[in-house]
């Protein structure tokens, strides 16, 4: 997924329209104060060559973004299928194309002409295929959902621990709040929605999750140390989406941002009064 894509989704109005993250933040720093340099690969030509072995938290769009490919061409070209799910260890290749389908072989039987002038009549009879053998879906890791207090608006805290960062509107500053806490803690969603985004490619923001609310609304969670959710999973409010971690700033926090209609707002004018 490139980083132009993900700035469209939390600085367009049009965003919450698509079914998959198109869209990156901009304004957040992995400084205690919050702000960060958007770095956008589009402007380079693609890798085309070589091999890149997958790590833990790595989505075959972040891959793509940070080697300058589209994510549907690089998964044809490595032989990936929906529901395009890759493993750590695995190896993903940037040249060569995608392997042509397999063509089924096929056998003629001659029939003897009847009269003896007649041709002989040419029968194709595909050889019949074994049914393909079913996969059993992958268990499901069990849903934590934590009963929350929400505000009037419908939002509920991310997390528990002290605000150190607050909202700032001003030229690079902050564009949402930092919450404090210990490493492994859960990090919950603030309000329902679909995740639109988890992975980590975009610089400064670490493991980082971005959920859509609604046509107006977007919420995002950056510098989790583990991500619990995958793209297009419903989310509940209170429910574990990640773990809290120090991935791309100097120290263990939530870096939380509320998104309305593309524009950042300050969350603690959503959240509840503690």
């Amino acid at each position: 997924m490139g980083y132009r894509r993900l700035f469209r989704l939390l600085s367009s109005p049009v965003l919450c329209g698509t079914a998959l993250v198109a869209t990156l933040l901009t304004g957040c720093s992995s400084s205690p104060t919050g702000g960060v340099q958007v770095v956008d690969r589009n402007g380079r030509p693609p890798v085309s060559s070589g091999v890149y072995t997958v790590r833990r938290g790595d989505t075959l769009s972040s891959i793509a973004a940070r080697h300058g490919w589209d994510w549907r061409s690089l998964a044809r070209v490595n032989g990936i299928g929906a529901p395009y799910v890759i493993h750590p260890g695995q190896r993903i290749r940037f040249s060569g194309a995608a392997a042509p389908a397999p063509v089924r072989p096929v056998v003629t039987v001659a029939k003897p002409a009847t009269p003896p002038a007649a041709a002989p009549e040419v029968v194709t009879t595909p050889v019949p295929q074994p049914p393909p053998i079913s996969k059993a879906p992958a268990p499901q890791a069990p849903v934590s959902v934590s009963p929350v207090t929400r505000s009037a608006s419908g939002w509920a805290w991310p997390a528990n621990g002290p605000v150190i960062g607050r909202f700032s509107s001003n030229g690079s500053l902050n564009k949402g709040v930092d919450i404090a806490g210990e490493l492994g803690q859960p990090v919950l969603a603030a309000s329902d929605g679909t995740v639109v985004y988890a992975g980590s490619g975009l610089r400064g923001y670490g493991e980082l999750v971005i959920i859509k609310h609604s046509d107006t609304y977007v919420s995002a969670y950056g510098h989790n140390r583990r991500l619990l959710v995958r793209e297009g999973q419903r989310v509940k409010a209170g429910q574990s989406i990640a773990e809290m971690g120090s991935t791309g700033t100097d120290r263990v926090k939530l870096h939380f941002e509320i998104r309305r209609q593309g524009k950042p707002v300050d969350p603690l004018q959503y959240l509840p009064r503690r």
